[in-house]
C-alpha cells in the first residue's frame, strides 16, 4: 500500500508551554478508506523536506486548522512545512491534495490573496462548477478571485462567489475548501477525487 503524507495543526497548550502537533483522527481514516497509508507529518520543515525524501509517498495532503500567519494565525511553523510540502510536491512529481487552511496554502503559493469572509463557519451550502454538489463549510477567509497566470483555475464556487475548489493546469494540484473527512460517511466523490489525484504517480500497490 502507498503512502500518503499529511499535515497537522498546532494546538498551543499555554499551562505547559507546549505546541502539540495533532490531527482529527478521520483524516486518517479518510486516507485509508481512499486506498493509501496515512502518515502524519511534524511541523518541522526540515523533517517534513526529508520525510518525503526518504518516503517517497504517492501524495501528499494538507488538512485544516490553523489560519495562516498573514491572516492572523499563530503557527508560521505550519505555513512553513506547507510551503516545503508543496514546493517539494512540483519539484518530485507528487500529487498534492489541499483543503479548508491546506488550500488557502495552495493559493497564496501561487501568489493568490484571501480575504476575511463571513457566513462559511459550521454551514452548509451549495458548489457549482465543475464540481457540482452540497459540501461543509468551516473557513473564515476565502479567495474571490485568481490571480491571473498563477495556473490555478476554478474547479467549484459557492452561490455567493466564494471559490471553493481549484486544481492546476501544470502540476497535479487540487483544493477544496470543504472538509472530505467531516462528512457523516466519507462522500464517494471525495474518494474519487484523491484516488484520481493519486493515482496519477504509480497508483496503489495491490
Amino acid at each position: 500500500m502507498k503512502i500518503v503524507l499529511f499535515t497537522q495543526r498546532v494546538e498551543i497548550v499555554e499551562s505547559y508551554k507546549e505546541r502539540r502537533d495533532c490531527a482529527d483522527q478521520r483524516i486518517a481514516e479518510f486516507i485509508s478508506a481512499a486506498g493509501f497509508l496515512p502518515v502524519p507529518v511534524p511541523n518541522n520543515g526540515d523533517t517534513a523536506e526529508s520525510l518525503v525524501g526518504e518516503l517517497k509517498p504517492a501524495g501528499i495532503v494538507l488538512t485544516g486548522g490553523n489560519s495562516l500567519a498573514a491572516y492572523g494565525g499563530n503557527a508560521p511553523e505550519r505555513d512553513r512545512v506547507d510551503e516545503t510540502l508543496i514546493r517539494a510536491g512540483i519539484e518530485q512529481g507528487i500529487p498534492v491534495y489541499g483543503f479548508c487552511r491546506g488550500m488557502q496554502s495552495i493559493l497564496a503559493y501561487f501568489g493568490n490573496e484571501l480575504k476575511n469572509v463571513t457566513g462559511h463557519v459550521a454551514v452548509r451550502h451549495d458548489v457549482s462548477g465543475e464540481i457540482s454538489r452540497n459540501v461543509n463549510s468551516y473557513h473564515n477567509q476565502a479567495c474571490l478571485e485568481l490571480r491571473e497566470g498563477c495556473g490555478l483555475v476554478c474547479a467549484a464556487r459557492a452561490e455567493d462567489g466564494i471559490i471553493e475548489a481549484v486544481k492546476h493546469t501544470d502540476y497535479p494540484i487540487m483544493a477544496t475548501m470543504w472538509h472530505p473527512e467531516r462528512e457523516d460517511g466519507f462522500h464517494e466523490a471525495d474518494l474519487k477525487m484523491v484516488r484520481d489525484l493519486f493515482l496519477q504517480k504509480g497508483g496503489v500497490e495491490r
